[in-house]
């Protein structure tokens, strides 16, 4: 018996990428060097896609331009954060947690003879608060001015020049959105980065000692508990006495309080408006890597 070399099995040709497959097929002849250019195209799409479609549907970078979670975030430190897990799974008190906040509400035009012009809205307003309190979020505006339809409810308005003006304004039944009123609005919104201090139907104290106490029994997240939390200064109004969180919404606070523009102010983040948690930080280069309790990082 006779032994032999195996044969060598031929290589496989890399199959044309899937345009150069398709003008073949429409008769279309290339150049080899054609060819090539339209592979680099096809993958250059490719990793472009794949990119938007990660940035849309599962991280997005944010870069923080404030100190209100110093120390924990920077000014100037860029992150980006997980918009998939919590898809299945809640975000856990003491967690730092991304959200889209009402930043503010300007008033652009106010239809003729409508409630909003009745009870004397102008363009250029600003809406500061709706029903006695801030607008963080265009859910909550939505959720009270159903609360108040067929009725009247209260807009405090910014007017340059004059100041604070507020007016009744009638509503008519089934109204959800300022336009129903009568108004034409531009609404910023920002995305905000806070620490999760309580959850919807718990009750929420900073006590003495600038302590946080959720349900009367001091808080023992080490992230929260090893912090103090300012609660003197002029806006404040949620959590500086003991406050229940509504159903299906969020109380978060800065780090650094005292510089912080946070739940004391202007009340809870719904569930609706809560973006994701931050993840990996990429900016500065001295701290780069996992945070915020992810991979074994501190929070």
């Amino acid at each position: 018996m006779s032994w032999r070399w195996p044969r060598r099995r031929k290589k496989k040709e890399p199959k044309p990428p899937w345009i150069v497959r398709l003008l073949r097929r429409r008769g279309v002849q290339l150049s080899r060097r054609a060819e090539w250019l339209l592979g680099w195209v096809e993958t250059i799409v490719e990793v472009g896609l794949a990119v938007w479609l990660i940035i849309t549907f599962v991280t997005v970078r944010m870069t923080v331009p404030t100190g209100s979670m110093i120390p924990t975030i920077m000014p100037g430190d860029s992150f980006f954060v997980d918009r998939i897990s919590y898809h299945f799974r809640q975000p856990d008190v003491g967690d730092v947690i991304v959200f889209w906040h009402v930043e503010s509400i300007r008033i652009t035009g106010v239809k003729a003879e409508s409630p909003a012009a009745a009870a004397g809205v102008k363009p250029g307003d600003q809406l500061i608060e709706l029903a006695g309190e801030p607008v963080p979020s265009t859910l909550t505006l939505r959720r009270r001015l159903e609360a108040a339809s067929g009725g009247k409810v209260s807009l405090t308005l910014l007017r340059e020049g004059v100041g604070q003006v507020r007016v009744e304004v009638a509503v008519p039944t089934g109204a959800r959105s300022l336009s129903d009123l009568g108004l034409q609005v531009k609404i910023r919104k920002a995305r905000y980065v806070k620490r999760l201090i309580a959850v919807g139907g718990q009750q929420v104290w900073i006590g003495e000692g600038g302590k946080i106490y959720v349900d009367g029994k001091p808080l023992d997240v080490p992230a929260i508990a090893s912090r103090t939390y300012w609660t003197h200064g002029p806006g404040m109004r949620y959590g500086i006495e003991p406050t229940l969180v509504p159903e299906g919404h969020y109380f978060v606070l800065g780090d650094n309080t005292m510089n912080s523009y946070d739940s004391r102010y202007w009340g809870f983040v719904p569930k609706e408006d809560f973006i994701g948690e931050p993840f990996f930080r990429v900016w500065p280069f001295s701290r780069f890597g996992p945070m915020n309790g992810y991979f074994g990082s501190s929070r």
